[in-house]
């Protein structure tokens, strides 16, 4: 089973570097790492000369979701995995996943527990980020519970259900794992294989305003299934999150 990696990055050289070394330790060879440079400014281009064995993509600035895309379309192995710039795999991390799906042949998606680590700190999760693993669509509808560093996919979903939605800026993983969700089951590797870092610059995942994107992704979903149950969930979800979003921008 061999697996492409795909790297979105912007301004994020140094980070970079951790994120790819990781990569290349792993007890499981990566068989190809595409590091999809989103209209960086800094010396990000330089990590191609530091790792000549990467496939390096430069585009101008188009948002991690076109980013992730460029990588898809470019990876030739049936199995994608993602790793965010600034996080890192545990080195068994691979080796462990795809194991699962050996085990597991009828599912094409896999997620595992994380570390999480702030200002070189670790830190407890917060409860509701809690990794459960049994009805994967519910446990997502709130808040993304699905690291994209920690996923593992087979090809065969993206042309099932889509790739990342491009006009979303921050939430895209949400939506998408969702999508899959509603169609597909997806496992859980429950050990902690990778370390999720906080407390540096331009996260995406801590700007303000992440809930109107979570309210346009119900909004599509409720279009995306024929489930009653499944539907009457995401209507209760947006509910709540549209009550929300206005208290919170009076």
């Amino acid at each position: 089973m061999d697996v492409s990696v795909v790297i979105p990055t912007y301004n994020r050289y140094t980070l970079l570097k951790r994120a790819i070394e990781s990569l290349l330790a792993q007890t499981y060879s990566v068989d190809e790492i595409i590091v999809v440079d989103d209209g960086s400014t800094d010396n990000t281009k330089d990590i191609q000369k530091d790792f000549p064995e990467i496939i390096y993509i430069y585009q101008k600035n188009s948002g991690v979701s076109c980013a992730r895309n460029v990588g898809i379309q470019r990876a030739k192995n049936e199995w994608i995995a993602f790793l965010d710039s600034d996080d890192e795999w545990h080195k068994e991390k691979l080796e462990k996943q795809l194991a699962f799906h050996k085990q597991n042949p009828d599912i094409l998606m896999s997620y595992t527990d994380e570390v999480w680590i702030r200002n070189g700190q670790r830190v407890k999760i917060p409860k509701k980020y809690k990794k459960i693993g049994e009805d994967v669509f519910c446990e997502n509808l709130s808040y993304c519970n699905i690291a994209p560093s920690s996923a593992l996919l087979h090809r065969s979903l993206f042309e099932k259900v889509g790739m990342f939605d491009e006009n979303m800026e921050v939430c895209e993983d949400y939506e998408l794992w969702l999508r899959i969700a509603l169609r597909e089951k997806i496992g859980l590797v429950r050990e902690k294989l990778i370390n999720k870092y906080a407390g540096h610059d331009e996260q995406l995942g801590f700007r303000k305003g992440m809930d109107a994107y979570r309210i346009y992704a119900l909004k599509k979903l409720l279009h995306g299934t024929d489930s009653q149950k499944r539907r009457e969930a995401i209507a209760q979800e947006l509910e709540a999150k549209v009550n929300y979003h206005k208290r919170s921008t009076l």
